[in-house]
Parts: structure tokens; C-alpha cells; sequence
């Protein structure tokens, strides 16, 4: 390669480097009103990795110019990762019937999978045509607009327990969550959220209260990944889950993890000290880090802090507000 086209294509990296960091600056807010622009953001295109290492020294202008071609390379990589928009897809591959005494009804296995990152997980949850039609009751009255022209399956009189139905349920439900899911102020909204996360949430907390730890932490921690990928714009809404893992961890006796998960819960109220959860919280951090042999003065000094700014109030202990929560 003669040395105008290697000068040439090391300023083509530096100007793709350039776009992507321009583009890594834009708000949460601003990807999802702007997708076909982060879309073309994200479609630069590699660079051969044999070049490697010299300098633009036409680009001494940009911040990074003082970067080696392998530098710029994994600078690359690395924006081109954190640009990928994550995505939820929404597969319901199965079905069951189930009676119960006099009843009988259709469960719909939802898989919900996540796109967009190297995350390979996936959450399963089981819903039935009444809790679809709840869902989609509750989302009518709270945005008539946004749900205008959103269609959901009717029921029949007779049939509904024939495959044909079933498949047809099955397909109609998968598009219409996927068109839930497209809309921002829906896919945000505590219905949309509580109908993807509450059946298994007061499933874990009920046998938190009768003391089945480990079916509780079984169940928690499957819902708390899907409410991660739900709330990622809120994520104090995990904290509870999150505390109801530690209270888990700590009455099985295993306060490493334990203290792993408080801490995922703390770094969430750093500047939510408000928060119910956060005196209690730090209380049982500092029973877990004193155990450990970790350093538990930072803590108290939090916890001291707060309580010099605060009237004292009777604060509950972390597992008494673990086991009121969906007791309803």
C-alpha cells in the first residue's frame, strides 16, 4: 500500500472514531427519538488490522489523534458495543392446558429474550388469556391514546381450547406484546411491568414469609434479571428484589452473597438516601461487612450521617420490609 492511500484510510478511522464518539454522548432519551441515526451511528464499517501503528497527523485537531491505529481499533470496538440498542423480543413457543376443579384454561409460555448486547439469558414466565385481558384493560385506561389502535384477541363462545385457536392466540399474543413493547410510555409503565414480573414476585415473597429461603432466592433471582431489562431507565425499582435476595443469602447462612447483592442494592440509593430501603440496607451491611472482616467504618459513618440530618424515626429492620411487600 503506497503512503497516500495508508494516510487516507488512517484518517478514514480516525473520522469513523470521531462519529462514535459523538454519538456516545447522546442521553438514553435521545437514542430512542433518534434510532435511524444511531442505527447509521453504529454501521461503521471495519478497518483492516493490519494497519497498526501510526498517527494521523492531519487529525491533530481531534481528541483522538494522539492514538496509535491499534488504539483506535479497540476504541472502536468497544463504542460499537456500547452503541448496540438493546431490544427485548418476545417468543410464546408453547402452551398447556390446565384444569383446576371446575375450571380450565390455556397457560401461554412467554420467553422473553434480549438483543443488543452478549447478555444470552432469558426470562420464561407463563400468562393466561385473563391475565392478558387484564393487561390490556389497565393499559386502556391509562394511555386511550397510545392504545387507539392496538387490537386484542376476542374470545369465542366456543373453540377456545382447540389447536387452531391456541395458534392463533399464540401468534396474536407474540405480536401484541411485541407492539406493546414498542412504545415507550407502555413498556415504562408499572402495568406493562408488574404483568411481565408480579405472579412471580408474590410467588418468591410468600415463600420468603414462610420461610423457604431457597425456593424464594430460586425465584428472585430469575425475575430480577427480567427486571433489569424492563426498568433499565429506573433502577432504584429493583432495589427491593435485590434486598429480598440479601435477606435470603443472610438467613441461609451465606453472607458473601449476601453482601455481594447489598452492595449491587446500595450503589443503586447513593443519591436516593431517602429511600426506605437505604437505612436498613446499610444497617445490615454493616452486621454483613463486620462478619466478613470488611470494612464496615465507611458504612457506619453513612449511617451516622444520615442520622444527624434526620428526626429519628422507627426504622424496620430489612427483613421486615422484605416480608410486607405483596401482601396484598
Amino acid at each position: 500500500m503506497d503512503q497516500d492511500s495508508h494516510c487516507t484510510a488512517e484518517r478514514e478511522l480516525l473520522e469513523a472514531a470521531s462519529r462514535i464518539s459523538t454519538f456516545s454522548t447522546t442521553s438514553p432519551s435521545d437514542e430512542e427519538q433518534n434510532q435511524p441515526n444511531a442505527e447509521i451511528s453504529c454501521q461503521v464499517k471495519k478497518e483492516n488490522p493490519e494497519k497498526d501503528d501510526l498517527q494521523d497527523s492531519n487529525a491533530s485537531r481531534s481528541p483522538n489523534s494522539l492514538m496509535t491505529t491499534k488504539e483506535l481499533q479497540e476504541y472502536w470496538r468497544n463504542e460499537k458495543r456500547q452503541c448496540r440498542q438493546v431490544k427485548l423480543l418476545f417468543e410464546i413457543p408453547s402452551t398447556r392446558i390446565v384444569e383446576h376443579h371446575l375450571s380450565k384454561y390455556v397457560m401461554y409460555k412467554i420467553i422473553i429474550l434480549q438483543t443488543g448486547s452478549f447478555d444470552s439469558n432469558k426470562s420464561v414466565v407463563e400468562r393466561r388469556y385473563s391475565d392478558f385481558e387484564k393487561l390490556h384493560r389497565n393499559l386502556l385506561e391509562e394511555f386511550s391514546e397510545e392504545m387507539e389502535d392496538v387490537t386484542f384477541p376476542k374470545k369465542t363462545l366456543t373453540g377456545n381450547f382447540t389447536e387452531e385457536i391456541i395458534n392463533e392466540r399464540k401468534l396474536a399474543f407474540k405480536d401484541y406484546l411485541r407492539l406493546l413493547y414498542s412504545m415507550k410510555y407502555i413498556r415504562r409503565s408499572k402495568q406493562f411491568i408488574d404483568f411481565l414480573t408480579r405472579p412471580e414476585l408474590r410467588e418468591a415473597y410468600g415463600c420468603l414469609r414462610g420461610g423457604q429461603y431457597t425456593k424464594a432466592l430460586e425465584i428472585l433471582s430469575e425475575v430480577v434479571g427480567l427486571q433489569k431489562r424492563l426498568t433499565r431507565g429506573n433502577p432504584v425499582s429493583i432495589v427491593p428484589t435485590l434486598c429480598a435476595i440479601v435477606v435470603c443469602h443472610k438467613d441461609l447462612e451465606n453472607p458473601t452473597s449476601a453482601f455481594e447483592y447489598g452492595e449491587k442494592a446500595l450503589a443503586r440509593l447513593h443519591v436516593h438516601t431517602s429511600h426506605r430501603y437505604y437505612i436498613p440496607l446499610l444497617e445490615t451491611m454493616i452486621a454483613l461487612a463486620y462478619e466478613l472482616g470488611k470494612d464496615f467504618l465507611s458504612l457506619q459513618e453513612k449511617l451516622e450521617e444520615w442520622k444527624a440530618k434526620k428526626d429519628p424515626v422507627r426504622v424496620f429492620t430489612l427483613k421486615e420490609l422484605a416480608v410486607r411487600e405483596y401482601v396484598q
